[in-house]
């Protein structure tokens, strides 16, 4: 398909030719993988591989540095297995407020693929509880059907996986924890792009210029964010809002389309 459209552009023809390609009339195509799933890894890059293309590929540091599951991961896991409305029903017997209804309007435009039962629950967890009790919640439920340990090792990539990538010039940050950064406070937004790019850069001996923001919607990844991200060190921050990139846009606040899209 792509290849029928324009042309696919690797990480390193972004960085060394974006003010060009983003001002150029002809289409490009730049593929981005969030997370750090060993299943992209083990799938995605052969396929990429075989067809002489490349992506850039962004993994969270608290998967590989502290060897434990994010919360999202564990919330993926538990909705594979728990319906939405199973788990809205928990978190109401926990005396959670449930989301008004302009809330409600927003997580239908969040997620857009999502029915709404699955819409309500996900905009809940990751926009409005906060995270101690999130991550308490959500650890409560999780240890009674997985093993953290089990999954780690199936689930994420591992740090030689990691450097394989930055060996390639497609490794990029997607915070430390893969928290909402516009509502951490300013210490711990710093933190997650900071500590992040460090760790990455430590055990690849690669320079990391590329994040993309967790959930990546206006309320968590603002112009804020964008300032922070370019105080530590990322020359270009990818947001998950839907469009092209022109050459008017920050380039700390880049949209993208998802795969649905």
């Amino acid at each position: 398909m792509f290849k029928n459209e324009g042309d696919l552009i690797s990480p390193t023809e972004f960085l060394e030719n974006y003010d060009q390609l983003v001002a150029s009339k002809e289409n490009f195509f730049f593929l981005t993988f969030d997370d750090g799933l060993k299943e992209q890894f083990d799938f995605a890059l052969p396929i990429l591989d075989e067809l002489g293309m490349q992506a850039i590929f962004f993994a969270n540091s608290i998967n590989t540095e502290k060897s434990c599951l994010s919360t999202v991961h564990k919330i993926h896991l538990l909705r594979s297995i728990i319906s939405s409305n199973e788990l809205l029903n928990y978190l109401k017997t926990e005396k959670i407020d449930m989301l008004t209804q302009q809330e409600l309007e927003q997580a239908k435009l969040i997620y857009r693929f999502d029915n709404i039962e699955s819409a309500h629950l996900k905009y809940l967890l990751n926009f409005k509880i906060s995270f101690d009790i999130q991550e308490s919640l959500v650890k409560s439920i999780f240890d009674s059907y997985f093993s953290e340990s089990e999954i780690m090792e199936s689930l994420y990539m591992s740090t030689s996986q990691l450097r394989c990538l930055a060996n390639m010039n497609c490794l990029g940050s997607h915070t430390h924890t893969h928290y909402p950064l516009a509502l951490l406070s300013e210490e711990k937004l710093i933190y997650e792009l900071e500590h992040s790019k460090k760790y990455l850069e430590n055990i690849s001996g690669t320079i990391i210029k590329m994040v993309a923001y967790p959930y990546g919607t206006e309320d968590v990844c603002n112009s804020k964010v964008a300032e922070i991200a370019y105080k530590t060190g990322y020359s270009y921050g990818f947001t998950t809002r839907k469009g092209i990139i022109d050459d008017n846009q920050n380039k700390l606040l880049l949209n993208r389309f998802d795969c649905d899209d």
